[in-house]
């Protein structure tokens, strides 16, 4: 068995690669290929063609392993290894040319069902800043040298991160959360970009992340981020993150923030 930290070797070197090739076709010039859930949800022709390249590393230095990716779905291997791809995540933010988007890759135990895996490694990294966010079962998260840890929530109220999504019937329940959120925040933030708001979790920029609506790419190698750097993570189906709802914080906070969310369990 692969340990985690080779695991994360793999994803660190392939997100590195994947971001440079996704920022320098942003400098070239950005084409909407398609658009999914939405008019607003958009895909790239760098999404793809940097799917594209993340998948065909990952198959060269592990054939036997399962693929689940944002742009090309799933693929079961026979390793008992899933890696979880979100090529571009921020899309928008990429097309706008707002610097924060980034490539987020896990390596997960388990098929491509959520409530199955056991995220092993992750790493989130946003070329633009040249940050790169990673994370290792059992060995921490980390920044460059920097090994990383969620906030302490002062009298101020955390500094509390969220989306809307991109269905406009959700964003009138989404704005009634908030208000209830409110009352326990510094201030909020909407950053666009789920892997770089559970990173900003994990390094203690926010205090707090919620959002329904999430994929698991979104959140599989942020989730873990998190964890490593002392936080907790949940949400739904099952008290677990996923497209029912998301949360990211310390723990203290958490139990502050999480029954605020009206959300099915």
């Amino acid at each position: 068995m692969t340990s985690a930290a080779d695991l994360l070797e793999i994803a660190t070197r392939i997100a590195r690669e994947a971001g440079e090739l996704a920022h320098r076709r942003r400098r070239e010039g950005v084409t909407v290929a398609a658009t999914k859930s939405a008019a607003a949800d958009i895909v790239t022709a760098a999404d793809r063609e940097v799917e594209a390249f993340i998948r065909a590393e990952l198959a060269r230095e592990r054939p036997d392993d399962g693929f689940f990716g944002e742009e090309s779905g799933a693929e079961e291997g026979t390793s008992g290894i899933t890696w979880v791809v979100d090529p571009i995540d921020g899309t928008v933010n990429y097309a706008y040319g707002i610097p924060a988007w980034a490539v987020s890759i896990a390596a997960v135990e388990g098929t491509a069902q959520t409530a199955s895996w056991t995220a092993l490694a992750g790493a989130v990294f946003n070329p633009v800043t040249d940050e790169l966010f990673r994370a290792s079962r059992g060995g921490g998260a980390w920044l460059g040298d920097q090994r990383l840890s969620v906030s302490e929530v002062g009298p101020a109220g955390g500094l509390v991160a969220t989306g809307f999504g991109y269905n406009p019937e959700t964003h009138g329940p989404a704005l009634a959360q908030l208000s209830r959120v409110m009352p326990i925040a510094r201030d909020v933030r909407r950053i666009g970009a789920a892997s770089l708001d559970l990173a900003s979790v994990a390094a203690g920029r926010v205090d707090a992340y919620y959002e329904r609506g999430t994929h698991p790419w979104d959140h599989a190698a942020g989730a873990l981020l998190v964890e490593e750097a002392g936080g907790v993570v949940g949400g739904a189906p099952g008290g677990r993150p996923g497209n029912g709802m998301v949360i990211a914080s310390g723990r203290e906070f958490f139990e502050r923030l999480e029954p605020l969310l009206d959300y099915e369990r």
